[in-house]
């Protein structure tokens, strides 16, 4: 069965990419090049969230990602989160959310996004899990919130 690990993370910067690239290493994905795919997990898929990935192969490579990401300049607020659910056919959902807003908000959001999602397909689910990652932007900085579903392990982008 493939793996796909749920992480997250926060951090601020003195800019946004600084704020983004600190998150991203909380997370510990942030030596590799992420590549956006849409929500669908994969049928023969397991879904954890672990907080912090593991090690995923060599710098530089390619990294399938579900993301969900936000960057706020401070004061405010941060926050970002993914809802998923599979279903007993096999494939399951991802949908993601962020703003800057608290995590109750961006927890509803993403949970509604995913019961949207739902009745757009003939599969029946099962329980829906979550996870936000939010944080607070101090003034003057750029403060970064990352959920991310991370496919597997990395590969070579050539």
């Amino acid at each position: 069965m493939n793996a796909i690990r749920v992480v997250r993370g926060t951090a601020t910067g003195p800019t946004e990419m600084a704020a983004y690239d600190a998150a991203l290493a909380e997370a510990h994905v942030h030596n590799y090049n992420l590549v956006p795919v849409s929500s669908v997990i994969p049928a023969d898929a397991e879904v954890e969230a672990v907080g912090t990935a593991p090690d995923l192969g060599p710098a530089g490579q390619r990294l399938t990602v579900v993301e969900a990401r936000a960057t706020v300049a401070g004061p405010g607020r941060a926050s970002a989160g993914l809802a998923w659910a599979t279903s007993e056919e096999g494939p399951g959902l991802f949908y993601e959310a962020a703003g800057e807003t608290g995590a109750e908000d961006v927890r509803d959001r993403v949970v509604e996004g995913l019961s949207t999602g739902q009745e757009l397909r003939d599969w029946t689910f099962g329980e829906v899990r979550h996870e936000v990652a939010t944080a607070p932007a101090e003034p003057g900085m750029y403060t970064a919130a990352v959920v991310l579903a991370v496919y597997g392990e990395s590969s070579s982008i050539f």
